[in-house]
């Protein structure tokens, strides 16, 4: 294992990588930005270097500068959590190129993924099909118009470089799609430096769920399970749970089984995320491959019992993985809200600021509850990074029981100085469309009544 690690990232994914290496004995550094220098949370580490500027493009997004960071402190791998330079080839190979141990998949297989075309036919190649679209990138709006026909209406434009929701158009007619293609060409150009498309059919009313994998390098791999990531704003997810109401324990088997395998068939090395939507008769199109530690891992630890940080840690170091696919048992349901800081009650408008009162109840309820934070009353909320505070992970013997202890959960606890989705979670929680599991990603359960009861508009 290593003895000392470099984690490339902020907030509470460092702590959280900081957390694991600690009880492994591994010495950990972190970096900062000019923002976060002095913040409460970089007490994980045991040493912090300073990298930059406050904006993520002169700190957290300059791979030179991380990797220098390492070579001076002395470490051999480097963690890079999640978001920032997570799934950059680049920076993977960069990191190898000096000598670092780079904690995730290889850089060639990284790039494959990274793309969601090249991920598509990989993946196909591996057994797991896609949603009907273009079979490669679109030259100009004329291709696209021809694919649309063929995949039929509506369609969806994607980023071929990229996700979050930036470059994506919904289009229901020729129309549509001609009035998007350059507007959704700019905007991924400008997101991520590369503006070419590729289209899908949208699935209309379709369920957002992924498979938790783990691939060594020696072709073996396993799942921990499925998780449902159907509540989205904007595209990115707001609650999660494990397992998924939309699926029989059939479906749920054969899913899993075949993510893992496909992970192995293609090369797949470390923790990793395949992600399917599901359509309305339940078929699961693949999307794509996140190759990385996930925010809402703590799901499938809950679940699973089993440390990912550790078995990624593990995976680097070039070790076969211990565990094999009989010795995982799934237990109970688990539920994770993401606490933002954010206001849906204004279009999730970010609200940055002080923390004033902090308290995040973790002992209510008929399960357990396991709070993910990085903060502390007192604590500034930046106006530079993502606007995740704190992340409440409940569990139960059965997804009544995670609910109820998430409800009581969220209720006891109190949150000052900026405003947070905590309301809005407690009015997912209560809906009947979550209450009876039938929900999907076209809308967030409980959310037109929230903003009714407060009199707020979009």
């Amino acid at each position: 294992m290593f003895h000392r690690l470099l984690i490339a990232n902020r907030g509470e994914v460092a702590v959280r990588v900081a957390r694991t290496a600690r009880e492994l004995g591994i010495a950990t550094v972190c970096v900062a930005s000019e923002a976060d220098r002095g913040a409460r949370w970089l007490g994980c580490a045991d040493e912090v270097v300073c990298i930059g500027g406050s904006a993520s493009r002169d700190s957290y997004l300059c791979a030179e500068r991380i990797v220098q960071a390492g070579l001076q402190t002395g470490c051999t791998a480097v963690h890079p959590g999640w978001g920032f330079l997570a799934e950059s080839p680049r920076f993977a190979a960069l990191c190898e190129q000096h000598g670092l141990s780079f904690v995730g998949p290889r850089p060639a297989v990284m790039e494959r993924l990274g793309r969601k075309l090249p991920a598509k036919h990989a993946m196909r190649a591996a057994g797991l099909d896609g949603i009907p679209g273009s079979e490669g990138l679109l030259a100009d709006v004329d291709q696209a118009l021809r694919a649309a026909e063929a995949a039929g209406y509506p369609v969806i434009l994607k980023a071929d470089a990229g996700g979050g929701g930036r470059g994506m158009r919904l289009c229901r007619d020729a129309h549509a799609l001609r009035e998007a293609f350059g507007q959704a060409a700019a905007e991924a150009a400008a997101a991520f430096g590369d503006g070419r498309l590729y289209l899908e059919r949208y699935v209309s009313g379709g369920r957002h769920v992924e498979v938790q994998v783990l691939a060594d390098a020696y072709g073996g791999a396993l799942h921990l399970g499925e998780r449902e990531c159907s509540i989205q704003r904007n595209h990115q997810k707001l609650l999660e749970e494990s397992p998924s109401p939309a699926l029989s324990g059939a479906q749920r088997a054969d899913l899993c089984e075949r993510a893992a395998a496909a992970a192995a068939g293609i090369g797949y090395s470390g923790a990793g995320t395949v992600e399917f939507l599901l359509d309305g008769d339940g078929r699961a199109c693949f999307m794509e491959m996140n190759a990385r530690l996930q925010v809402e891992h703590p799901l499938s630890e809950m679940r699973s019992g089993v440390d990912i940080v550790r078995e990624q840690l593990a995976i680097a170091a070039n070790r076969p993985l211990a565990l094999r696919q009989q010795d995982i048992s799934l237990a109970g349901a688990a539920i994770e809200c993401r606490i933002n800081a954010e206001d849906p009650e204004r279009g999730f408008r970010p609200t940055p600021g002080r923390l004033l009162v902090f308290e995040l109840s973790a002992g209510l309820g008929p399960g357990t509850v396991r709070v993910d934070t990085h903060l502390a009353a007192g604590d500034e909320v930046p106006p530079f990074y993502d606007s995740l505070i704190a992340k409440v992970i409940a569990h139960g013997a059965t997804r009544a029981e995670a609910i109820e202890t998430m409800s009581a959960a969220l209720r006891a606890s109190r949150v000052e100085g900026v405003k947070t989705t905590i309301p809005l979670h407690l009015a997912v929680l209560a809906s009947d469309e979550f209450q009876s599991g039938r929900y999907d990603t076209s809308r967030i359960p409980g959310l037109d009544a929230l903003r009714a009861s407060c009199g707020a508009g979009d």
